[in-house]
């Protein structure tokens, strides 16, 4: 059996979903302090408690528990890392961010959150891009809006930024390409997609998009060992 060896998972869907689907769990940090010093680029995922946040990284890397959603929104208050990479390797690594702005946890949790999510954003060496997740239907909410605020020096240096509209499956055409087009605008200069776990729609792009960011320029793997 011979091997492509000009294969790019950067353009390649098949090749771009099973790098994803060797996410594997790394650690909890409740606190950024917690977080391990990584040299491997790392991929922050954060939105809204009913975005759609654990059931899009679970379709993505086709683990239908690898990412935990809460019963109670608003309760998962910890930073969660996974694992991706061939062969025992890691590559990069997915950071799945607490979900925000759920109306019944205490202000003070909310704020102090808040706080976390920023400085980790805004500090994170390693951090390569951002997946923000909204509900089109919702739009971008107060706590979007500031989250993109605070990011957006970061994204004029270079950081990469993907605006995910999640439960697509929920819009006409009609609606969705509305949303989608006033998603490109309110992107800050970062990309927009149309997504949907149910029908698997925007798996295969948002796939290659996250094996690019990843791998151009990108330093060597780190063994797990």
């Amino acid at each position: 059996m011979t091997h492509d060896l000009t294969a790019d998972p950067g353009r390649d869907p098949r090749l771009a979903n099973g790098w994803l689907h060797t996410a594997r769990f790394l650690t909890t940090a409740p606190q950024l302090e917690h977080l391990p010093a990584l040299e491997v680029p790392e991929i922050a995922f954060v939105g809204r408690s009913n975005a759609g946040k654990s059931t899009a990284i679970n379709t993505l890397t086709q683990q239908k528990r690898l990412a935990f959603a809460s019963k109670t929104p608003g309760r998962t208050q910890s930073i969660n890392l996974f694992s991706l990479g061939k062969q025992g390797a890691t590559d990069a690594v997915l950071a799945d961010l607490p979900g925000y702005g759920y109306a019944a946890v205490p202000r003070e949790a909310k704020i102090r959150w808040q706080r976390v999510m920023a400085n980790y954003l805004l500090t994170r060496p390693n951090l390569v891009a951002v997946v923000l997740l909204v509900d089109p239907r919702l739009g971008l909410t107060e706590l979007d809006e500031a989250l993109l605020e605070a990011i957006r020096p970061r994204v004029e240096q270079g950081l990469k930024f993907l605006l995910l509209l999640t439960k697509a499956d929920k819009l006409t055409r009609t609606e969705a390409n509305k949303a989608l087009s006033i998603a490109k605008l309110q992107s800050a200069g970062g990309e927009a997609r149309l997504f949907s776990a149910l029908k698997k729609q925007g798996l295969d792009e948002v796939a290659m998009l996250l094996w690019r960011w990843t791998h151009e320029a990108a330093g060597p793997a780190v063994s797990d060992e």
